[in-house]
């Protein structure tokens, strides 16, 4: 009886030892990742790609670990990057423009792309199934701060649609963060808002989704990660790494079912429904948002420019080898 006792107190001893190898292990396995700090511009399904490479693991794989940070407005996610709060941002490609004008030594260098569309849906106070952008003369519709992407690509949409932007009031000056709060407190006929906010509205009653943005806009480099020029130099394997995974990430979302992809991205939208992701997510890829692969290209970027050029923010584009590097992407 007595053997019997102690052969189950070593059998218990040992299952114990081999529970603390195992965290010990982890622990290590996590200590052995690189952080790397990400401020994002926002929390939108319309980044899809970049949340399923963290939920599939794709970073870890290559060896990071993400902290992702909230930092609405490109402005911010620039500081962020700028004062070394964080190492990557992700906004608008014009944030590394902008710099770079201001005669910054150690300037912000774009090196992944992830969308080629603006991601926002147009929400009025009306349903409208036969809406046109011409419905908009005459309007009051917020469209994001001066010199951001949402504002100046609306603008650019209008324009190539032959609608007059002064024949409606468009307001840039309400953060991108505080859009939906705005129409929803009255401000406006029409507002441009990402998903899952446009839906949200929808939900709650407060407004209508009467069109894509995107749809009518066509291709633009809409968001982008960069750098630090100096960063980049010293970190060549982690953004080599980060731009793999993120490719990863790209290449789920194109191939994979879109209920799939909304059951792995619920986790990041608590909020919404699987069925309500999967409704977002059909828009986005039956829009062509997503890039097919994380390379900027010369043309993509200089027709950002001629946008940028056109809202009148800037009056000579800048050289696309110097704000827009290349080299980390394989495909």
């Amino acid at each position: 009886m007595k053997k019997i006792i102690i052969g189950v107190i070593l059998f218990v001893l040992a299952i114990i030892g081999i529970i603390f190898i195992n965290k010990d292990i982890n622990k290590t396995k996590k200590n052995d990742l690189k952080k790397v700090k990400v401020a994002e511009v926002a929390h939108s399904v319309f980044y899809a790609p970049q949340y399923i490479a963290i939920k599939k693991g794709y970073f870890k794989d290559e060896g990071l670990d993400i902290d992702l940070i909230l930092t609405p407005g490109a402005d911010k996610v620039t500081s962020a990057v700028l004062s070394k709060d964080v190492d990557i941002g992700f906004c608008g490609s014009e944030a590394s423009i902008y710099v770079y004008n201001n005669k910054k030594k150690d300037y912000i260098v774009s090196f992944a792309g992830l969308t080629k569309r603006d991601g926002s849906f147009i929400v009025g106070r009306e349903k409208n199934k036969n809406f046109k952008l011409s419905d908009l003369k005459g309007k009051y519709i917020i469209g994001g701060r001066k010199g951001g992407m949402p504002e100046m690509t609306l603008e650019y949409t209008l324009k190539e649609n032959k609608v007059d932007i002064n024949d409606l009031t468009i307001d840039t000056s309400i953060e991108f963060a505080s859009m939906a709060s705005a129409f929803i407190s009255g401000t406006g006929d029409y507002v441009t808002l990402f998903e899952p906010n446009a839906t949200l509205l929808e939900k709650e009653g407060k407004g209508y989704i009467v069109g894509y943005l995107g749809e009518y806009g066509g291709e633009v480099p809409y968001t982008s990660y960069n750098a630090l020029k100096s960063y980049i130099k010293n970190n060549k394997d982690t953004i080599k790494k980060f731009t793999k995974a993120i490719n990863k990430g790209l290449k789920y979302v194109q191939k994979e079912d879109n209920n799939k992809i909304a059951k792995e991205l619920v986790e990041f939208f608590p909020d919404m429904t699987i069925n309500d992701l999967e409704k977002m997510i059909k828009r986005y890829k039956d829009n062509d948002a997503w890039k097919k692969n994380t390379k900027l290209t010369k043309k993509e970027f200089e027709h950002l420019e001629d946008i940028i050029i056109e809202a009148g923010i800037i009056d000579k584009k800048v050289p696309y080898n110097k704000l827009v590097d290349t080299s980390f992407n394989d495909e």
